[in-house]
């Protein structure tokens, strides 16, 4: 299944499911969507619970918001989260807080999803990851799918939450095909918004990674593997909260570390990792310093050559790895 298809059929099941539930956003009606994730739900559901919105982030944010202080459950799709820039306001101010400063009065059942970090050649405006934007907001769960079961589980969990859920995809996974068990198929197949899923057991070195990153480092791990180096790869899956006993319990077996994203380095998910890392038990079992992978400290260049220079490829894992397995405390 196709990772747009399983978005597709988990917002489907649970517009299904549930009255309350609608979709609104540019394009996600007439035209199916952007990347054709919404295509056939206005067929189905019509334009009163598919709702096609003028360009307007903060117009169409601000309106989501409000209709899941009212009990509806609304998905406010961003074009891309390079966009929800214009409607940060809502999302940290309107959604995140109110349960909160309302004391537990009113919750913000809310779903804002879209694709997240770079893309291809679409330049600097149009290539940032937001996950430790929005990670670091109290009040927020974010969280970051990989593969098609990952979709089809937490997008579902996301829209039955009661607190507002960020929801980070990634505009070139949308085509990406991968096998989907019968139990992720199940109309009620749901996975928690918070823990990690070791995806590659290992026992020389930790790597953990969160959407497109995930597919890298397996590949890297199967690169490694040949030269006798075991990777554990964790699929981070949620950004907030981040699973610490996940990453903590594989530190405690491999004894080293290797954090891998798409967002700048500096005040990213791999600098929150190394602090919980620093502030735990897993300080003592560490055998050589972390390391950490990210994208370039620099807005992204439109030229191909130099993309592909900014984001981590296979190969940058794969030398962290040799340093960090190479090194000692």
């Amino acid at each position: 299944m196709a990772v747009r298809d399983a978005l597709n059929s988990a917002i489907d099941e649970e517009m299904e499911r549930d009255n309350a539930v609608f979709m609104l956003g540019e394009e996600v009606g007439l035209y199916q969507g952007a990347y054709k994730v919404t295509r056939n739900l206005v067929q189905k559901y019509g334009q009163e619970r598919v709702i096609d919105t003028p360009i307007t982030e903060h117009g169409f944010a601000g309106i989501a918001v409000g209709a899941a202080f009212q009990g509806l459950k609304p998905i406010c799709e961003f074009m891309t989260f390079n966009f929800s820039m214009q409607a940060i306001d809502q999302v940290v101010n309107g959604a995140a807080k109110t349960f909160y400063m309302s004391g537990g009065q009113i919750t913000c059942p809310v779903v804002f999803r879209g694709p997240n970090g770079p893309a291809a050649a679409v330049a600097a405006q149009h290539s940032q990851c937001f996950a430790a934007w929005y990670g670091s907001v109290p009040g927020l769960k974010v969280v970051s799918p990989w593969d098609s079961t990952d979709c089809r589980g937490l997008l579902k969990s996301a829209i039955r939450e009661e607190n507002p859920v960020v929801f980070l995809e990634n505009e070139l996974m949308y085509g990406k095909e991968f096998e989907v068990s019968d139990e992720a198929m199940d109309k009620d197949f749901l996975l928690p918004l918070d823990k990690a899923q070791v995806v590659r057991q290992g026992t020389d070195v930790t790597i953990t990674a969160f959407s497109k990153m995930v597919g890298h480092s397996l590949d890297a791990a199967a690169i490694l593997a040949e030269e006798g180096i075991s990777c554990e790869v964790i699929n981070l899956r949620s950004i907030r909260p981040l699973d610490r006993e996940c990453i903590i319990k594989s530190v405690h077996k491999t004894n080293r570390l290797v954090t891998v994203e798409e967002g700048w380095p500096q005040h990213g998910i791999g600098a929150e990792i190394a602090a919980i890392i620093f502030e735990s038990s897993a300080f003592d079992y560490l055998d050589a310093p972390l390391e950490r992978i990210a994208g370039a400290d620099v807005p992204t260049p439109y030229a191909k050559n130099l993309e592909d220079q900014t984001f981590p490829q296979i190969e940058n894992i794969c030398n962290a790895v040799r340093r960090t397995v190479g090194k000692q405390m």
